[in-house]
């Protein structure tokens, strides 16, 4: 590898253009799964189906069969204030959270799987940055960076962490706090590939978090690395996969009028269950 640097891949700027998002439930788990190129897309009333709270067989919380529900109809500020009712709410996390994430891409939000993800080394001075989820389901939440970056090593001295989606145009955000684990090294290869080769050269070539003394550097690093394997597929990133965020509680938020907003957590019980409480705003 030249230079002897490590690998490294950015969330940060894995820019996505275009998605075919894959959300499917059974008896037993739910599951939506990102490649390289998704992203949900608005869609709107042009003969293709939106969503719909039918469409996963659970009701979303507050909607009441309004024109809500309607093919592409946009939710914006003047329904902040939809309640968030514990009779609403589906029993198990991970079925609500899928709920409101494809209402947010129905809705036409902008990377509605972009988070902030805080973590904190073994000190506990915190940090706090965005990524993009990958993949979702009874497992965790995943997302992908290089493991020597900050994240990476705070993950490895402190695996605790905490993930927030937040959904302006809904005034809807979900927090998600539990402990990170590495997957698998099958998993990791699986999604590098499915990567651009743009964005796989962009991984080999930074490294993530540390000093540099130029953006030319950089640039010049890249072209480098596309000569050398310009006839070959590109090596997979040495230090470099996914992290997955194992849920132990979850918080479901809703805006609501005169700063009275809706909470609700859910924390993990005995046997896989869950209580939900509500938090005062």
């Amino acid at each position: 590898m030249l230079g002897g640097l490590q690998v490294a891949g950015s969330l940060a700027k894995h820019m996505v253009a275009s998605h075919t998002t894959q959300l499917w439930k059974t008896s037993t788990k739910t599951r939506s799964t990102f490649t390289s190129t998704d992203r949900p897309t608005p869609r709107r009333g042009s003969g293709a189906r939106a969503f719909s709270s039918s469409d996963l067989g659970w009701r979303l919380a507050g909607d009441r069969g309004s024109e809500r529900d309607s093919p592409g109809h946009n939710l914006g500020v003047s329904n902040f204030a939809l309640p968030l009712r514990e009779e609403d709410v589906d029993p198990d996390p991970l079925r609500q959270f899928a709920a409101w994430f494809q209402h947010a891409a129905s809705a036409g939000v902008r990377e509605p799987e972009a988070a902030a993800l805080a973590t904190a080394s073994a000190e506990g001075a915190p940090s706090v940055r965005m990524v993009l989820m990958k993949q979702y389901d009874e497992r965790g939440f995943v997302f992908y960076s290089n493991y020597e970056s900050r994240k990476g090593q705070e993950l490895a001295a402190n695996s605790r962490a905490a993930l927030m989606f937040y959904w302006v145009l809904l005034g809807r955000q979900i927090r998600i706090e539990g402990g990170a684990e590495r997957t698998t090294l099958e998993e990791s290869a699986a999604y590098v590939r499915s990567r651009s080769r743009a964005s796989q050269l962009s991984a080999l070539a930074s490294p993530q978090s540390r000093t540099i003394e130029s953006r030319d550097v950089l640039e010049q690093r890249v072209a480098q690395l596309a000569v050398l394997h310009e006839r070959a597929d590109l090596p997979l990133p040495d230090a470099w996969g996914g992290f997955r965020v194992v849920p132990e509680s979850f918080e479901f938020w809703q805006r609501r009028e005169d700063r009275l907003h809706d909470r609700l957590r859910y924390t993990r019980r005995h046997e896989g269950r869950w209580a939900v409480q509500r938090l005062a705003p």
